[in-house]
């Protein structure tokens, strides 16, 4: 029992045919694979675990198989959206609850409820099993798709960043867990941070231009047998300045400029019975930077769709933003125009192909896809944005066709390209690699000692800091 892959092409969606490595993978060879952002990690990952149609070669994979990414996880949330479509439908439609999404497609799931409660305990999210699925934020969705894999008992684990969106505690329980299921399964994962790699694993693949440039095989992955990587990701960019602003597409200036950006009093979001949080007092002023943390489910994403104005409970709250008491007569356009935002909603979101520059100058005018002409002045800064992050050379190229890295590089430069009053970032470095993430907290350090954007920053690793912020928001209060 193997995965053979020898001269293959494959299709894996319209943008993107892959030519793979030849490689095989024996039983018990747990393999990490690692790269720069557009290397092809997430492909291979992909075809790996099965996905995509074979138009050439052979691809032989003995044995069950389980997948974990951000490409299924967005399969299964449009899956579920198209179900709630009510248009389409002669009955009102039910949501599926994240028990259900576990437990469909399982052999037998009436036999999966023991282990269900067990892995349920484990990833955190017991209370939440009989939850709209599409009510979850990000991380817990990511615990429901791991969760289902887990339970299908695959003889290969393809797992394409695991850890992003899970929070510190999960993380360390379920990288404990892995250890132990390593004995029965063979893993394969997909790792931006170099802290993520297990020692456990015997095989590192590192991947440039979708080849496999070079791989380590030692027992174990300790740093001494990562040195070779650790010397091409450990590279230091010297960001010293950023892009101007546009004279068309800005923030508005606001008659009182010390006043608050923010303020919610005795802030409360349940959904029925279920608390999220309540009695939060809470004011963001200008150039007073904040770090927002807590568990997944804790209400970090809840409070940003607040102030975003994409949650309706905004009306029912005592929140002011910008000036505009929410509620009265004033426009998301009127709050969304001081805003930048980064998140792994809007990542979702945005499925828009318009070209690389076009997603840039579309944050000028904070739509989803470009609606307007950019002025000459506008195309000139996004070229500038491009050539900080090293994406010149793409600006022509379909959004859709980057990896899902180079994608989340890209949409937080549009977030910045106006330097708005208030730059919104929910967990900014998903996806992207040792490099980008030095760079991209470089850049918003920068940013933030300029003085007209204040930072509002969600974020679970500890070593994604920005200097510049001072204050945190600790969601685990208010619950």
């Amino acid at each position: 029992m193997s995965i053979v892959l020898n001269q293959l092409t494959v299709k894996l969606n319209d943008q993107l045919v892959a030519e793979c490595p030849p490689l095989t993978i024996e039983p018990g060879q747990h393999t990490i694979i690692s790269g720069l952002n557009g290397s092809g990690k997430s492909v291979l990952a992909a075809v790996l675990a099965g996905d995509g149609k074979v138009l050439a070669g052979q691809r032989e994979i003995s044995g069950r198989t389980g997948w974990v990414s951000v490409t299924q996880q967005q399969r299964i949330i449009e899956a579920e959206r198209r179900k709630d479509d009510a248009d389409i439908l002669d009955v009102v439609p039910v949501p599926s609850s994240a028990r259900e999404v576990i437990l469909r497609g399982l052999p037998q799931p009436d036999k999966s409820q023991q282990a269900l409660a067990e892995l349920a305990d484990l990833l955190g999210i017991a209370e939440l099993l009989d939850r709209e699925f599409l009510a979850l934020s990000t991380g817990e969705t990511r615990k429901v798709i791991l969760t289902r894999e887990l339970l299908l008992q695959p003889d290969w684990l393809v797992l394409d960043e695991p850890y992003d969106g899970l929070d510190v505690e999960t993380v360390a329980r379920f990288s404990a867990y892995l250890q132990t299921l390593a004995g029965r399964c063979t893993v394969i994962m997909v790792v931006n941070r170099v802290s993520e790699i297990p020692v456990w694993a015997g095989r590192l693949l590192f991947m440039q231009n979708y080849r496999v440039a070079w791989q380590v095989e030692a027992q174990p992955l300790n740093d001494e047998a990562l040195t070779p990587l650790n010397q091409i990701l450990h590279i230091q960019h010297n960001v010293k300045a950023l892009p101007g602003r546009d004279s068309d597409c800005h923030a508005p200036l606001r008659s009182d400029p010390d006043a608050p950006l923010v303020n919610l009093i005795d802030g409360r979001v349940a959904w029925g019975d279920n608390v999220v949080f309540e009695h939060l007092n809470w004011t963001i002023r200008p150039g007073e930077h904040w770090q927002v943390t807590g568990p997944n489910g804790s209400g970090k994403t809840c409070l940003l769709t607040l102030i975003t104005g994409d949650n309706p409970l905004c009306y029912s709250n005592n929140l002011n933003v910008f000036g505009y008491q929410r509620g009265s007569g004033e426009s998301i356009w009127d709050i969304k125009q001081h805003l930048g935002i980064v998140s792994n909603s809007l990542h979702l979101q945005y499925r828009v192909n318009c070209s690389v520059a076009d997603v840039v100058c579309s944050g000028f005018y904070d739509s989803i896809g470009l609606y307007k002409t950019p002025t000459d002045r506008q195309r000139m800064l996004c070229g500038e944005w491009l050539s900080a992050v090293g994406l010149d050379h793409e600006a022509k190229t379909p959004f859709q066709s980057l990896s899902f890295g180079d994608q989340r590089l890209l949409l937080i430069v549009r977030a910045m390209v106006k330097h708005p009053s208030l730059l919104i970032l929910d967990e900014p470095c998903n996806g992207l690699d040792e490099v980008n993430r030095t760079k991209v907290l470089a850049m918003l350090e920068l940013l933030a000692r300029e003085g007209g954007t204040t930072l509002l920053y969600v974020n679970h690793h500890s070593e994604d800091k920005i200097p510049s912020i001072h204050r945190c928001l600790n969601m685990s209060d208010y619950r």
